[in-house]
């Protein structure tokens, strides 16, 4: 499964670690990669935007709605979430994506 994100910001994607599971996804309201997961798990969400739901994730900035929705569907579909940046890169981008946003 590819990276999804907003269609008028482009990361730039490097080879590198993967963002774990105890990383977070939401920067905003600091809520971990595993923390998403195991809400999906144990919730059952009929929808992505019932992620919001777990911890205020994805009402802040909006940066990590698109890997929410990519981790809501690799759930749904019994796969694992793959998420290809860095933890830096990550947060790098975010930062990038906050900037243009405010533009």
């Amino acid at each position: 499964m590819g990276l999804i994100v907003p269609a008028f910001f482009k990361p730039q994607v490097r080879a590198g670690r993967k963002v774990e599971l105890d990383d977070k996804l939401c920067y905003c309201f600091h809520v971990s990669k595993r923390k998403v997961i195991n809400h999906i798990r144990v919730h059952k969400p009929r929808v992505a935007s019932q992620l919001s739901e777990c911890g205020g994730a994805g009402t802040g900035c909006g940066w990590c709605v698109p890997f929410l929705k990519q981790c809501f569907v690799a759930a749904t579909n019994d796969k694992d979430v793959e998420i290809l940046l860095t933890a830096e890169e990550y947060e790098g981008q975010r930062a990038d994506y906050r900037l243009a946003k405010n533009q």
